[in-house]
């Protein structure tokens, strides 16, 4: 798995505002939404593209548009929905699919209860968006899903990531053979035995949306 850890002034501002348990669930929202634009546009580097010409005012220019299928934009509900906006802001023509999953705290397995997805995603290029990589095992298991569809391509936004998290995800796909970007705002020191991170930001979808 290709990782990369965005090194931006403005990403580490907006991130460490975020960090900061004073800061209510408005401005987490608005500052959630400006940060996952900035990571979107590192994460879309790869994104596929054809050769496309356009008539200008004075001659005819080469240039691209984004190959189809055109891309899919999947968050994990429910704290992947503070990064959706984010993400269609830079990639307004892409599809959008929803996958439910949650943690199991007694276990910290991933489980799924919902989804929201083309039967067949042969071909297309896939962006899961989720704030935190903690232990691994939610984003692991949404790519292995993707994968299971047809999805060829997935690259990850998360705002954070744990190391544990990135050693997990490594394994479960060494040697898939696929390629797998994870693209993250900041690498944290660890994960404590609650399977938090650490710092960490607390629990984004609470932080987001309220405890319900």
């Amino acid at each position: 798995m290709e990782t990369l850890v965005v090194d931006h002034p403005l990403v580490a501002h907006k991130l460490t505002v975020l960090r900061d348990v004073g800061t209510d669930s408005p401005t987490f929202r608005r500052l959630a939404d400006e940060l996952v634009t900035l990571l979107a546009y590192e994460a879309t580097r790869h994104v596929r593209v054809t050769e496309w010409s356009v008539q200008t005012p004075v001659a005819l220019a080469k240039g691209v548009r984004l190959a189809q299928p055109c891309p899919l934009v999947v968050p994990i509900l429910r704290a992947g929905l503070g990064m959706l906006e984010g993400m269609t802001r830079l990639l307004p023509t892409a599809e959008v699919g929803f996958l439910g999953m949650i943690r199991n705290e007694s276990t910290l397995q991933a489980e799924t209860y919902a989804t929201r997805l083309p039967d067949d995603l042969s071909g297309r290029q896939v962006y899961v968006v989720d704030p935190m990589l903690a232990t691994g095992g939610t984003l692991t298991a949404a790519i292995q899903f993707l994968f299971d569809r047809g999805a060829d391509d997935v690259t990850a936004l998360c705002l954070l990531a744990a190391p544990e998290g990135i050693a997990y995800m490594d394994q479960a796909f060494n040697g898939s053979g696929k390629p797998i970007r994870l693209v993250t705002a900041a690498l944290d020191e660890r994960l404590n035995e609650h399977g938090y991170i650490v710092p960490g930001l607390g629990d984004a979808g609470d932080r987001l949306y309220g405890v319900v």
